[in-house]
Protein backbone atom coordinates (compact mmCIF):
# COMPACT_ATOMS: atom_id res chain seq x y z
CA UNK A 1 0.00 0.00 0.00
CA UNK A 2 1.81 3.11 -1.03
CA UNK A 3 0.55 5.80 1.58
CA UNK A 4 2.45 8.47 0.54
CA UNK A 5 0.12 8.54 -2.38
CA UNK A 6 -3.19 8.19 -0.75
CA UNK A 7 -1.96 10.99 1.81
CA UNK A 8 -1.21 13.12 -1.12
CA UNK A 9 -4.57 12.11 -2.61
CA UNK A 10 -6.30 13.04 0.68
CA UNK A 11 -4.93 16.36 0.25
CA UNK A 12 -5.51 17.05 -3.14
CA UNK A 13 -9.01 16.41 -2.40
CA UNK A 14 -8.97 18.60 0.27
CA UNK A 15 -7.87 21.71 -1.27
CA UNK A 16 -10.39 20.87 -3.84
CA UNK A 17 -13.20 20.85 -1.82
CA UNK A 18 -11.81 23.65 0.19
CA UNK A 19 -11.78 25.63 -3.26
CA UNK A 20 -14.71 25.15 -4.65
CA UNK A 21 -16.70 24.89 -2.08
CA UNK A 22 -17.63 28.72 -2.01
CA UNK A 23 -17.52 28.49 -5.35
CA UNK A 24 -20.48 26.30 -5.82
CA UNK A 25 -22.04 28.11 -3.39
CA UNK A 26 -22.02 31.96 -5.38
CA UNK A 27 -22.27 30.35 -8.41
CA UNK A 28 -24.80 27.72 -7.81
CA UNK A 29 -26.98 30.10 -6.36
CA UNK A 30 -26.60 32.74 -8.85
CA UNK A 31 -27.18 30.02 -12.05
CA UNK A 32 -30.33 28.73 -10.15
CA UNK A 33 -32.02 32.18 -9.10
CA UNK A 34 -31.10 34.59 -11.78
CA UNK A 35 -32.00 34.48 -15.66
CA UNK A 36 -29.93 36.56 -18.34
CA UNK A 37 -29.03 35.78 -21.94
CA UNK A 38 -25.84 34.12 -21.78
CA UNK A 39 -26.89 31.86 -18.67
CA UNK A 40 -27.01 28.49 -21.36
CA UNK A 41 -23.59 29.31 -22.35
CA UNK A 42 -22.44 30.13 -18.93
CA UNK A 43 -24.32 26.32 -17.91
CA UNK A 44 -22.01 24.62 -20.73
CA UNK A 45 -18.81 25.94 -20.05
CA UNK A 46 -19.73 24.87 -16.11
CA UNK A 47 -20.51 21.66 -17.65
CA UNK A 48 -17.57 21.60 -20.41
CA UNK A 49 -15.09 19.21 -18.10
CA UNK A 50 -17.52 16.79 -17.63
CA UNK A 51 -17.49 15.70 -21.50
CA UNK A 52 -14.40 16.52 -22.17
CA UNK A 53 -12.08 13.67 -22.59
CA UNK A 54 -9.64 14.13 -19.52
CA UNK A 55 -6.37 13.88 -21.61
CA UNK A 56 -8.03 16.63 -24.09
CA UNK A 57 -8.83 18.95 -21.32
CA UNK A 58 -5.11 18.08 -19.42
CA UNK A 59 -3.70 18.81 -22.70
CA UNK A 60 -4.95 22.19 -22.81
CA UNK A 61 -4.13 22.92 -18.97
CA UNK A 62 -0.50 21.66 -19.66
CA UNK A 63 -0.02 24.18 -22.22
CA UNK A 64 -1.53 26.70 -20.18
CA UNK A 65 0.44 26.59 -16.89
CA UNK A 66 4.18 26.00 -19.19
CA UNK A 67 6.15 28.37 -18.94
CA UNK A 68 5.85 29.23 -22.40
CA UNK A 69 2.18 30.89 -21.45
CA UNK A 70 0.91 33.92 -20.01
CA UNK A 71 -0.71 31.93 -16.73
CA UNK A 72 2.93 29.70 -16.58
CA UNK A 73 5.02 32.77 -16.64
CA UNK A 74 3.04 34.68 -13.87
CA UNK A 75 2.74 32.10 -11.66
CA UNK A 76 6.55 31.34 -11.85
CA UNK A 77 7.52 34.77 -11.42
CA UNK A 78 5.13 35.08 -8.50
CA UNK A 79 5.76 31.83 -6.41
CA UNK A 80 9.14 31.05 -8.14
CA UNK A 81 8.57 27.82 -9.35
CA UNK A 82 6.85 26.09 -11.97
CA UNK A 83 2.83 25.21 -12.53
CA UNK A 84 3.19 21.86 -14.32
CA UNK A 85 4.64 19.12 -12.60
CA UNK A 86 3.73 20.69 -9.23
CA UNK A 87 1.26 20.09 -6.45
CA UNK A 88 0.30 23.46 -6.94
CA UNK A 89 -0.45 22.77 -10.39
CA UNK A 90 -2.90 19.48 -9.68
CA UNK A 91 -4.79 21.32 -7.35
CA UNK A 92 -5.35 24.07 -9.84
CA UNK A 93 -6.27 21.63 -12.65
CA UNK A 94 -8.44 19.23 -9.98
CA UNK A 95 -10.68 22.43 -9.01
CA UNK A 96 -11.18 23.12 -13.05
CA UNK A 97 -11.62 19.85 -13.75
CA UNK A 98 -14.31 19.41 -10.84
CA UNK A 99 -16.16 22.26 -11.51
CA UNK A 100 -19.38 20.38 -12.85
CA UNK A 101 -19.26 18.45 -10.10
CA UNK A 102 -19.37 21.03 -7.29
CA UNK A 103 -21.67 23.65 -8.93
CA UNK A 104 -24.53 21.47 -10.66
CA UNK A 105 -25.34 19.68 -7.33
CA UNK A 106 -25.33 22.82 -5.36
CA UNK A 107 -27.45 24.61 -7.95
CA UNK A 108 -30.20 21.72 -8.04
CA UNK A 109 -30.52 22.58 -4.44
CA UNK A 110 -31.00 26.03 -4.54
CA UNK A 111 -33.44 25.37 -7.30
CA UNK A 112 -35.26 23.10 -4.91
CA UNK A 113 -36.08 26.26 -2.44
CA UNK A 114 -39.81 27.07 -2.85
CA UNK A 115 -40.52 30.67 -4.62
CA UNK A 116 -42.52 31.67 -1.68
CA UNK A 117 -39.99 31.23 0.82
CA UNK A 118 -37.19 33.37 -0.92
CA UNK A 119 -40.26 35.86 -1.54
CA UNK A 120 -40.91 36.10 1.85
CA UNK A 121 -37.17 36.71 3.30
CA UNK A 122 -37.34 39.46 0.64
CA UNK A 123 -41.06 41.19 2.45
CA UNK A 124 -39.38 40.77 6.07
CA UNK A 125 -35.62 42.94 4.60
CA UNK A 126 -33.41 40.76 4.66
CA UNK A 127 -30.65 41.62 2.67
CA UNK A 128 -29.09 38.89 -0.17
CA UNK A 129 -26.27 38.13 1.69
CA UNK A 130 -28.66 37.53 5.30
CA UNK A 131 -30.69 35.48 3.16
CA UNK A 132 -27.97 33.23 1.83
CA UNK A 133 -27.07 32.46 5.05
CA UNK A 134 -30.52 32.52 7.10
CA UNK A 135 -32.65 30.89 4.45
CA UNK A 136 -31.37 29.78 1.47
CA UNK A 137 -27.94 27.77 2.63
CA UNK A 138 -30.27 25.67 5.53
CA UNK A 139 -32.33 24.73 2.85
CA UNK A 140 -29.65 24.24 -0.05
CA UNK A 141 -27.36 21.89 2.12
CA UNK A 142 -28.09 18.69 0.82
CA UNK A 143 -27.05 19.99 -2.77
CA UNK A 144 -24.11 21.48 -1.50
CA UNK A 145 -22.87 18.35 0.55
CA UNK A 146 -23.44 16.49 -2.44
CA UNK A 147 -21.46 18.31 -4.28
CA UNK A 148 -18.27 18.51 -2.03
CA UNK A 149 -19.00 14.35 -1.48
CA UNK A 150 -18.63 13.93 -5.19
CA UNK A 151 -15.40 16.45 -5.66
CA UNK A 152 -13.81 14.65 -3.14
CA UNK A 153 -14.47 11.20 -4.58
CA UNK A 154 -13.81 12.25 -8.13
CA UNK A 155 -10.97 13.88 -7.17
CA UNK A 156 -9.43 10.91 -5.36
CA UNK A 157 -9.93 8.54 -8.05
CA UNK A 158 -8.93 11.06 -11.02
CA UNK A 159 -5.65 9.83 -13.19
CA UNK A 160 -5.78 11.29 -16.76
CA UNK A 161 -5.66 15.25 -15.48
CA UNK A 162 -3.18 14.30 -12.86
CA UNK A 163 -1.05 12.27 -15.21
CA UNK A 164 -0.84 14.86 -18.29
CA UNK A 165 -0.17 18.25 -15.75
CA UNK A 166 1.56 16.51 -12.74
CA UNK A 167 2.85 13.64 -14.37
CA UNK A 168 4.27 10.93 -11.38
CA UNK A 169 6.73 12.63 -8.99
CA UNK A 170 6.70 10.49 -5.85
CA UNK A 171 5.51 12.60 -2.67
CA UNK A 172 4.83 15.70 -5.22
CA UNK A 173 2.41 14.70 -7.95
CA UNK A 174 2.10 10.62 -7.60
CA UNK A 175 -1.77 10.32 -6.21
CA UNK A 176 -3.19 7.32 -5.63
CA UNK A 177 -4.96 6.62 -9.04
CA UNK A 178 -0.85 7.23 -10.81
CA UNK A 179 0.20 4.68 -7.92
CA UNK A 180 -1.88 1.98 -9.47
CA UNK A 181 -1.16 2.59 -12.66
CA UNK A 182 2.86 2.52 -11.68
CA UNK A 183 1.93 -0.85 -9.27
CA UNK A 184 0.20 -2.15 -12.81
CA UNK A 185 2.84 -1.74 -15.30
CA UNK A 186 5.59 -3.33 -12.37
CA UNK A 187 3.28 -6.57 -12.20
CA UNK A 188 2.98 -5.72 -8.61
CA UNK A 189 -0.71 -6.99 -8.52
CA UNK A 190 -1.24 -7.45 -4.92
CA UNK A 191 -0.48 -4.01 -4.23
CA UNK A 192 -2.66 -2.73 -7.06
CA UNK A 193 -5.30 -5.09 -5.19
CA UNK A 194 -5.04 -2.80 -2.27
CA UNK A 195 -5.08 0.33 -3.10
CA UNK A 196 -7.75 -0.58 -6.36
CA UNK A 197 -9.83 -1.81 -3.09
CA UNK A 198 -9.49 1.41 -0.61
CA UNK A 199 -10.90 3.19 -3.80
CA UNK A 200 -13.65 1.03 -4.02
CA UNK A 201 -14.53 1.34 -0.64
CA UNK A 202 -14.35 5.22 -0.77
CA UNK A 203 -16.72 5.19 -4.06
CA UNK A 204 -19.29 3.24 -2.51
CA UNK A 205 -19.17 5.47 0.72
CA UNK A 206 -19.50 8.58 -1.50
CA UNK A 207 -22.33 6.96 -3.75
CA UNK A 208 -24.49 5.88 -1.07
CA UNK A 209 -24.15 9.36 0.72
CA UNK A 210 -25.22 10.99 -2.32
CA UNK A 211 -28.18 9.12 -3.23
CA UNK A 212 -29.10 10.04 0.06
CA UNK A 213 -29.22 13.14 -0.23
CA UNK A 214 -29.82 13.18 -3.63
CA UNK A 215 -33.20 11.72 -2.88
CA UNK A 216 -33.66 14.45 -0.24
CA UNK A 217 -33.42 16.98 -2.78
CA UNK A 218 -35.50 15.11 -5.10
CA UNK A 219 -38.58 15.20 -2.78
CA UNK A 220 -37.85 19.16 -2.30
CA UNK A 221 -38.31 19.30 -6.00
CA UNK A 222 -41.92 16.81 -5.95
Amino acid sequence: MDWTALALSLQLAVWTVAILLPVSILLGRFLAFRQFRAKPLVEALVMLPLVLPPTVLGFYLLVAFGRNAPIGQAWEALFGGPLVFSFAGLVVASVIFNLPFAVQPAQRGFQAIPAEVREAAACCGMSPWRSLWKVDLPLAWPGVVTAMVLTFAHTLGEFGIVLMVGGSIPGETRTIAISIYDRVQAFDTGSAAVMSAVLVAISLVTIVVTFALSARVGRRLG
